[in-house]
């Protein structure tokens, strides 16, 4: 089988996203929080009054985690490197995996942890599985994120997020097959234009849960793709996440929206962990808030994510595709 390549999920051929540093006024630590307009866009504040998300590990598939940021620290779990395995631990400082980390988990610093970046599941887990690096010359072995699946399964993920993009590959559909068999919720970044022209892999495969970006205005961005397989849009222009060196970084592309969807499935999970990971996406899907043309469309998906609604909305039962189909979702797509 012809290997793939690796690819993140965003606006250039190898990155998934567009990081900037934040200027010196805009990252202080107050100051951070307030610029993190998704927060308030989503009403985090009340979620975070029915959940945090304790409980729930959540493996971030991409490059190193910055675990000694003073808004990550103690949520992040040794991980796996599998882009240097004579490393033991995935603790490495990478802007992509550090910042994509943030969004999913972080939860501040200061007097009450009302400074700093503030993440969707800020009580979840982080269990970072490094299979790249941020050196947007490299680019890694396709397999990679298949044995990625499987490590994040291994290491008890009831949500996987993979803001990265690849080629289509036999082993990465039973890899996310696999996860969906053992009960764990598998997002991935929809990928970013121009470098892709439609929902890339792993987020297309059957069993992933794609996802798009929005900007502030509930718009889709101009950069995110579109396609039938698509399920999820979020936000995911100029979102304010942690970087390395205890900094912060402006980041813009679908592999932000990902670990919003990724959060918000960890919410969901800590407020009902009765929910099998068919059951969570149903009911981040039916409670989405419907945008573009009635009902699923190739730009939006089902909607754009509503996470107090997901946790408190009365949704009808999930029922599997009749005859049962082990890999497809096909109400999802």
């Amino acid at each position: 089988m012809r290997r793939g390549l690796v690819r993140r999920a965003a606006a250039t051929i190898v990155l998934t996203v567009v990081i900037a540093p934040l200027p010196a006024g805009v990252a202080r630590a107050d100051a951070v929080r307030d610029a993190q307009w998704h927060l308030t866009y989503l009403d985090i504040a009340t979620a975070h009054q029915l959940t945090r998300g304790a409980g729930v590990t959540v493996a971030v598939i991409d490059s190193g985690v910055d675990a000694t940021h003073p808004d990550l620290v103690r949520n992040v779990l040794p991980g796996v490197d599998l882009a240097d395995r004579d490393n033991d631990d995935a603790w490495t400082p990478e802007d992509h995996g550090t910042g994509v980390a943030g969004v999913i988990a972080a939860h501040g610093h200061g007097p009450g942890g009302g400074g700093g970046a503030l993440g969707i599941a800020p009580d979840a887990t982080v269990l970072p599985i490094r299979i790249t690096t941020d050196d947007e010359e490299q680019q890694l072995a396709a397999d990679l994120i298949a044995d990625a699946i499987e490590a994040a399964v291994e290491g008890g993920a009831g949500v996987i997020n993979i803001s990265l993009s690849s080629g289509p590959t036999e082993l990465d559909e039973r890899a996310v097959a696999a996860a969906r068999r053992n009960d764990v919720v598998v997002v991935a970044a929809a990928g970013n234009l121009p470098d892709a022209e439609a929902v890339t892999f792993p987020a297309a495969l059957p069993g992933a849960l794609a996802v798009g970006a929005t900007d502030e205005d509930g718009d889709r961005t101009g950069f995110s793709v579109t396609g039938p397989e698509l399920a999820l849009t979020a936000p995911g222009d100029d979102i304010i996440t942690t970087g390395v060196d205890d900094g912060y970084v402006r980041a813009s592309g679908t592999s932000v929206a990902s670990p919003i969807v990724a959060g918000a499935a960890a919410l969901v999970r800590a407020r009902f962990p009765d929910l099998s990971a068919d059951q969570v996406i149903h009911r981040l899907v039916s409670t989405a808030t419907d945008a573009g043309p009635s009902g699923h469309d190739e730009e939006f998906g089902h909607g754009i994510v509503d996470v107090v609604a997901a946790l408190t909305a009365e949704v009808p039962p999930w029922r599997p595709v009749d005859p049962p189909d082990e890999t497809r979702l096909a109400q999802w797509h």
